[in-house]
């Protein structure tokens, strides 16, 4: 609750920031003496999305830094009234950027467009695992908030659909160059649907179709090419699993003949150690492209070569 109020706080603030901006000749002007959109994104896929589709046409930002893990991520002011002086708005969802609802109120919508780009995504709701009541020392209960799964743009098929919501929003805000958009953004599409095929060619005849993770963030892609994610943790990366939890995982690794145990780059790799190191097994990284570095980016990584990087740690599970 104490975040909410704070970010409350700042929007009230940004309230008053917003209108003494809008009456200036700062960043806004500027934007509209180029010609090009400006056009603000949450976190990595939804920059990379969006860039795709924009090419040169637009200016695009990426709100999050790509070192900071997303779900514990919060703006400031001064990000707020980035957002606020802003032509698009381009986040994942209110499962992921839990703060968006919050700031919206703040936000002068005849002037910035906010685009969701899961909407009309049916979201997998959070294990009854990952639900179970929470319990304190004194055995008092304490519910669990109740959860959607926002990892959408780690399945091929999903992503295609996010692009085309970006691609929608950004031609009703920028129709003067439509047809650009448009032609940028089926290209692209093309290379979300070859990675796609990618992935069930080369998982058709794989052998095994459990894998354990971390964290719960594959659980899309999972669903799209008939896997079962088995996860460590829940939606949250921090979320610390019980000895209970880890032993039960254990065993469940050791029926089912599992040498791989994924984790993530921008999460410590303490548990999935602790489980491999119990197992005799392997740690590899499964990427869920919530940040991509200044330096991967500069080297040629983006969505398309990390989801195929996946694909062959994923083989390693999958392939006896």
């Amino acid at each position: 609750m104490l975040n909410r109020y704070k970010i409350l706080l700042v929007s009230l603030i940004v309230l008053v920031f917003a209108a003494g901006c809008s009456s200036s000749n700062g960043e806004t002007s500027e934007k509209k003496e180029d010609g090009k959109l400006k056009i603000i994104t949450t976190f990595y896929p939804m920059y990379e999305f969006t860039k795709n589709i924009v090419g040169d046409k637009a200016d695009v930002e990426l709100l999050i830094p790509s070192t900071i893990e997303p779900h514990d991520w919060e703006p400031t002011p001064k990000d707020i009234g980035n957002i606020q002086n802003a032509d698009l708005f381009v986040y994942n969802s209110d499962d992921m950027e839990t703060w968006v609802a919050d700031i919206e109120a703040s936000i002068n919508n005849d002037k910035v467009s906010i685009v969701e780009a899961s909407k009309g995504i049916e979201l997998i709701e959070a294990s009854e695992e990952e639900e179970e009541h929470e319990h304190d020392e004194e055995g008092h209960e304490h519910e669990h908030s109740h959860e959607a799964d926002p990892h959408v743009w780690l399945s091929p098929v999903l992503a295609q659909q996010e692009v085309q919501t970006i691609t929608d929003a950004i031609v009703k805000a920028d129709p003067e160059n439509k047809e650009y958009y448009e032609a940028e953004s089926s290209e692209y599409l093309e290379e979300l649907k070859a990675l796609d095929e990618k992935y069930k060619t080369e998982l058709a005849k794989k052998t095994s179709n459990e894998f354990i993770t971390q964290h719960t963030a594959f659980s899309y892609l999972a669903k799209e090419y008939g896997l079962v994610q088995v996860p460590i943790s829940g939606i949250s990366p921090s979320e610390e699993p019980s000895a209970a939890k880890l032993a039960e995982l254990k065993n469940y690794a050791q029926d089912h003949k599992i040498k791989v145990i994924y984790f993530e780059e921008l999460t410590s790799s303490k548990v999935a150690d602790t489980l491999a190191n119990e197992l005799g097994a392997d740690t590899e990284v499964l990427n869920a492209l919530e940040g991509l570095s200044d330096e991967q980016q500069k080297a040629g990584e983006n969505y398309i070569t990390v989801m195929e990087e996946n694909l062959e740690q994923l083989k390693k599970s999958l392939f006896e």
